[in-house]
């Protein structure tokens, strides 16, 4: 009998399972890998070998499909055949955290690969970040530059060995190496480098390491401010990398789920409630933790007296993260620990919110790409994405893939990266390069349009636009396996149908075709990109509208005065939320993307419905501009109680102005789902206040799960609506 295993079986100990069980139960003939799946002949019972198979199989494996066939042949053993270059298409195995055994090695004086910072096995270790193609095997990653010694060759070639066709596998005789550099290059060696870099950062000193998929910028927390001054970032919170489970309980609130995660194989960075470390995430509830996931971040905890440091993606401002040792020097560190194995693959930390069981992807990457996601259609489909935060995807043989994080599209280095990030997923996945169809975002400004361009020319594809909102719960639509939902799509700027910016809608969306049945009011949007970035502007134009001028003065107010009549307007709940968040203090001063929304959102989880707003929904517009004027009518000075109290009421009153409308609009059409997604979806307080009303009305609330909730997911929504197309 032959049989072919399809789903994530290369690079996870699948097939020394199979030699195992086979043996086990005394059955002959081979395993072999083809490319995309892994076929074996056997001379016995299919069913009961799959059943051992799929109860030994290895963590991180993933059998998808088995297809019997007959096969009449007769052999003497059970062997294990050298890989062939079959059909693409296969699942590549995702970037995944050391394993307990390699970790209890690491830390064992008589084991050979004692404190070699790069050990690993079959079922742990870096993949998608070394893989240059499939069938992953060793020449095809970029450990080929690093021949087995004979040690590491015998495990290798052993099928009971756990390293048995481990394809990265290596050792202190054979494998990378870690060397230390100052800021001025000068190379001060490998001996005790991992130590030497410890008591660099211990002393106060800003360091720059080379991880996996990239390098990370790490420091004390106590250096917080030094490095927020060195780095140019005044506000933005920064990611905390704990020595263990007990010391991330001393910075953040950790419920069971968020401690599965941080545990988990995949050891993403998981926002959780803050504990203490104000000045890692200065204004925000939650602070972003994540454990050592690699073989070197073990050992220089092991050697560090500090149990948390800073550790954020190194890049430049606006640049994608640095991969290459030369480059990394222009970031003017203390110190640097870099390794001298090549990066094909850059790939960023994931950044996962979870709320009730759900993973919210703030940043969908390394430990969760390249997963696919099932869908109904054959065609290959390239989808772009929108403008910031953006991932591209690519769709083949009812499967569609993301990429990984790519970062903003307004910058060239960005759209290299894009566009090389998918050429390299086509390259993984499809068995021929084509494309039938490419899709793009319907704003004519977003430069990620380039790169679709490019390539629907380059493979004479027809061209798609899909509207940014309608992506977004499309998105949602493919995550939750629905058909069709109402859904808010609720962020900061997606450009309209008519032109105009939205970010605060009601959409009755299927596959095919979307409904606008509400939406908030629109606000002028003084100066146009300039108005996300100083809310006062925002303020400024809701209380023109009543004859009061808030902020601005004289000259200025007289200029933003003209600009009102041919101001783009914007009908977004993020730029809502920013005008709120101004308006009482909380933020009046954009450093990075959605800070004054995101302050917002303390206030809003310690507030309660205390001020009665009265909200105007007329012709399923929910009118916002009047609220700020209500309160403005509170007695002064406004307290911070009172600020938490206001922000929750006036908040809640817009939410359930929205969702009224998307619940009405369910019942009417026999739509069970009520759905939320986009950027403001991460908000819990926002999200539970939905959620109670949906609830409250008996129809099911769908939020996200798999798919990013922000702009990380718009190529996917992208994808699946083009697709459907096809239909």
């Amino acid at each position: 009998m032959k049989l072919i295993f399809k789903g994530i079986v290369q690079g996870v100990g699948f097939r020394p399972t199979i030699y195992r069980v086979a043996n086990e139960l005394g059955l002959k003939g081979y395993v072999l890998n083809k490319g995309s799946e892994v076929e074996v002949v056997i001379d016995g019972d299919s069913d009961e070998f799959i059943a051992q198979v799929k109860k030994q199989l290895p963590s991180i494996a993933k059998i998808t499909d088995v297809i019997l066939e007959e096969d009449p042949r007769t052999f003497n053993d059970f062997r294990i055949l050298p890989s062939t270059s079959g059909r693409k298409q296969s699942l590549i195995p995702v970037d995944i955290g050391i394993c307990n055994e390699c970790l209890s090695e690491l830390f064992d004086p008589n084991n050979r690969r004692y404190h070699f910072p790069f050990t690993n096995c079959t079922v742990c270790g870096a993949r998608f970040s070394l893989i240059k193609d499939v069938p992953y095997d060793r020449e095809r990653t970029s450990m080929n530059k690093f021949p087995l010694c004979k040690s590491c060759k015998k495990e290798y070639e052993t099928p009971l060995n756990r390293r048995y066709h481990a394809q990265t596998i290596s050792c202190p005789s054979c494998g990378p190496m870690y060397r230390l550099y100052d800021k001025n290059q000068n190379d001060l060696g490998r001996k005790n480098a991992i130590k030497r870099f410890a008591e660099h950062i211990d002393s106060g000193k800003i360091g720059v390491i080379k991880s996996w998929g990239g390098m990370h910028i790490c420091c004390k927390i106590d250096e917080a401010q030094r490095f927020r001054d060195w780095y140019g970032r005044p506000q933005k919170s920064f990611a905390v990398m704990v020595k263990d489970i007990q010391t991330a309980k001393q910075y953040g609130e950790i419920t069971k789920d968020e401690q599965k995660l941080l545990l988990s194989k995949n050891k993403p960075v998981v926002l959780v409630n803050k504990k203490k470390a104000e000045q890692v995430s200065p204004g925000l509830n939650t602070i972003g933790l994540y454990l050592p996931y690699t073989a070197l971040h073990h050992l220089l905890f092991s050697f560090l007296e500090s149990d948390a440091l800073i550790m954020t993606s190194a890049n430049i401002p606006r640049e994608p993260m640095m991969v290459r040792n030369e480059e990394a020097f222009s970031l003017g560190a203390d110190a640097y620990l870099l390794h001298n194995r090549d990066i094909p693959n850059r790939i960023d930390d994931s950044v996962v919110r979870v709320w009730k069981g759900n993973t919210f992807f703030l940043r969908k990457s390394r430990g969760f790409v390249p997963e696919p996601l099932d869908v109904s259609y054959d065609e290959c489909i390239l989808s772009v994405g929108a403008g910031g935060n953006i991932c591209g995807a690519i769709s083949c043989d009812k499967k569609t893939y993301a990429t990984q994080y790519i970062g903003n599209s307004r910058y060239y280095s960005a759209l290299e990266f894009l566009e090389k990030s998918l050429l390299h997923m086509m390259k993984l996945v499809m068995s021929e390069k084509k494309i039938d169809a490419v899709a793009m975002d319907l704003h004519p400004g977003y430069d990620s349009r380039k790169v679709a361009k490019r390539f629907a020319e380059e493979f004479s594809a027809p061209l798609f636009e899909v509207q940014h909102h309608w992506a977004h719960a499309a998105s949602l639509l493919i995550d939750n396996e629905i058909d069709e939902s109402v859904v808010l799509t609720l962020d900061g700027l997606g450009y309209g149908t008519d032109g105009k910016f939205w970010g605060g809608e009601v959409l009755a969306s299927n596959f095919d075709s979307f409904e606008r049945v509400g939406h908030l009011e629109y606000i002028p949007l003084l100066g146009g990109d300039q108005a996300t970035h100083d809310p006062r502007r925002l303020v400024f134009a809701i209380f023109k509208k009543f004859g009061e001028e808030k902020y601005f003065t004289d000259e200025e107010a007289h200029i933003l005065s003209k600009m009102m009549h041919n101001a783009p307007e914007s009908s977004s709940f993020g730029r809502v939320l920013d005008a709120l968040s101004c308006y009482l203090n909380i933020c009046t001063k954009r450093t990075y993307d959605g800070e004054p929304a995101m302050k917002l959102e303390k206030y809003l989880a310690n507030g309660k419905p205390e001020y009665p707003f009265d909200v105007e929904v007329k012709n399923g517009i929910v009118g916002t501009t009047d609220l700020f004027r209500q309160i403005d009518e509170i007695k002064k000075p406004i307290t911070e109680k009172q600020k938490a109290d206001i922000s929750h009421s006036m908040v809640k009153a817009i939410v359930d102005g929205l969702t009224n409308i998307a619940i009405e609009y369910a019942e009417n059409n026999g739509i069970e789902s009520v759905g939320l997604t986009g950027g403001i979806s991460y908000n819990i307080p926002i999200t539970e206040m939905i959620e109670k009303q949906v609830k409250k009305a008996g129809l099911i609330f769908s939020v996200h799960n798999r798919v990013p909730n922000g702009d990380g997911g718009i190529a996917i929504g992208q994808n699946v609506i083009v697709g459907h197309k096809f239909r």
